[in-house]
């Protein structure tokens, strides 16, 4: 039977406000060695964790990130009320310098960084880059670059991304003729995608597959017998519960 590794989508949102720094630090806890997290950039530059291009969701406020500047959301709480209620709300918007600080003290784990579009659009591909790429120096050795874009990808690579990875937004003969062409280290796709009857095994390539967004260890394995590599879970611990998903970071470390 194949054993996908797992991949904490936006840290450990089934206990933890997403994107957060608690969720990251109890990701690595539970024994994660891949967590994912997305992107923004603040209308002065300052990259942040954050995946939606609003503050409604997570912080209960209006207006765009990419509009504002850091000093006005500086300490802002995103400990997303309408999940959480009034708990958690010592959790403030992070910066990308804040997670850097953490993922440094925790060489074993790889970081899937995801750049958010809506940033892209606002700053243009090359600034958000520069940004990026020297936001996480630190730890730019362990981080994969991810993103739908695949132009800024192409850049990530020639600016020294060690690693990129591509979210497909359909599985069809054009995706996959693009996958080829880009050849990225990682494909990421929703398994909601693949087809429902009679799935076919996933692509084969130079890639590894992440399919996301699974809770259910029955579907993580049937999803490996089609192929991936990796599962992507917003509950990192309850799926590291199981023995076979255990095992897998055993094997590998």
């Amino acid at each position: 039977m194949e054993i996908p590794q797992l991949v904490a989508h936006r840290g450990y949102p089934r206990r933890y406000p997403e994107n957060s720094l608690e969720g990251i630090e109890a990701a690595i806890q539970t024994g994660a060695r891949y967590i994912e997290f997305d992107v923004q950039i603040t209308a002065d530059g300052v990259p942040v964790l954050l995946h939606d291009v609003s503050l409604m969701r997570t912080a209960g406020k209006r207006g765009r990130v990419i509009n504002m500047d850091f000093e006005k959301i500086s300490g802002l709480c995103v400990n997303e009320p309408g999940r959480f209620g009034k708990r958690h709300r010592k959790v403030t918007l992070p910066t990308l310098a804040d997670a850097v600080e953490i993922l440094r003290s925790a060489p074993q784990v790889t970081s899937f960084v995801e750049i958010k579009e809506e940033s892209l659009e606002k700053h243009g591909r090359e600034k958000v880059l520069k940004t990026l790429i020297a936001s996480l120096a630190p730890i730019l050795g362990h981080c994969v670059i991810i993103s739908y874009d695949r132009l800024v990808l192409r850049a990530a690579r020639a600016m020294g991304a060690k690693h990129i990875g591509w979210i497909i937004r359909a599985m069809n003969e054009e995706s996959k003729s693009q996958a080829t062409e880009l050849v990225p280290d990682y494909l990421f796709c929703n398994y909601t995608k693949l087809p429902s009857k009679d799935p076919a095994p996933l692509w084969h390539g130079p890639w590894q597959w992440v399919l996301y967004e699974v809770t259910r260890v029955k579907l993580a394995l049937e999803l490996a017998a089609l192929g991936a590599d990796f599962i992507e879970t917003m509950a990192i611990g309850e799926m590291l519960r199981n023995e076979k998903l255990r095992s897998r970071i055993a094997l590998e470390h």
